[in-house]
């Protein structure tokens, strides 16, 4: 079977004041094109060092990663990134910064303004593309970095919890936002949130990762309806999961613990 996405026991190690760092060890993972995967763990388990890995930014130091057959080396353009924060300039109107992957790559944005209008509608932006950030809530200007990172038309989008930074309303109508954007463009996504809920809400596979150094724990297909019913958090079989996968990251997290390599998030930061 061809994957879109491969990672093969890739490892990760910083530099810092106290020494060497080893965020990943050993981690594994497949991803067929069209696929939403969620990855998840414990806070401090390199979630995040995984996902900068794929973008090519911060190379691993070990194993292979590969997307749509090359090995990762450098950011490419058939990948789009979504980070925690929106990062639009402020000096920029919403629609210069959302064309401002396009001018960086020498792009004719005349090509792609039919495209870029039909995601703003989308997403409920039109009346907003000469507004600035600062006239922007939090949930908008996520909206605008997610036609941001669309606009180019990626294969593959890679989310570092994009909207960790918004309140649960807005969060919500975020994650219902993106399965509706996925289900109509089928994007390969690989997904970082430290919200388990929100993982087996949105992914069809979810990854967990061990607590730093990171290895593979478990993976979980969610065995949920298509397009996700409304209500499908309050069912029962929807909490069973979550509790499932719960259960997992906080046993891998007692496991580490009685070994003596658990280091809390305080510790993680410092380093």
């Amino acid at each position: 079977m061809s994957f879109q996405i491969e990672v093969q026991n890739v490892r990760k190690v910083y530099d810092s004041k106290q020494g060497k760092v080893e965020a990943i060890r050993d981690f594994s993972m497949n991803i067929e094109e069209g696929d939403f995967v969620a990855i998840v763990g414990p806070s401090g388990c390199g979630k995040t060092t995984l996902l900068w890995g794929l973008t090519g930014l911060h190379p691993f130091n070990g194993g292979t990663a590969r997307i749509l057959g090359d090995e990762v080396r450098r950011p490419r353009r058939d990948v789009g990134i979504i980070f925690q924060q929106a990062n639009l300039l402020p000096w920029r109107t919403l629609m210069s910064n959302i064309t401002f992957p396009l001018e960086i790559m020498k792009e004719n944005i005349a090509d792609y303004q039919e495209r870029i209008e039909e995601l703003l509608e989308s997403v409920g932006l039109s009346e907003f593309a000469d507004h600035f950030p600062k006239e922007l809530s939090g949930g908008m200007q996520q909206r605008a970095s997610i036609v941001r990172a669309l606009s180019f038309d990626p294969k593959v989008l890679l989310m570092d919890e994009p909207f960790g930074a918004l309140d649960a309303y807005t969060r919500e109508e975020m994650d219902t936002l993106l399965l509706r954007i996925w289900e109509k463009t089928r994007k390969t996504v690989v997904f970082v949130t430290h919200r388990i809920e929100e993982a087996v809400y949105l992914a069809n596979t979810v990854y967990v990762m061990t607590p730093r150094p990171a290895i593979n724990s478990e993976m979980f297909t969610i065995d949920l309806p298509r397009p996700r019913p409304e209500g499908i958090q309050m069912q029962q079989e929807f909490f069973n999961i979550v509790a499932t996968i719960k259960q997992t990251i906080s046993d891998e997290v007692a496991k580490r613990k009685e070994t003596g390599e658990y280091r809390s998030e305080a510790y993680n930061r410092s380093v």
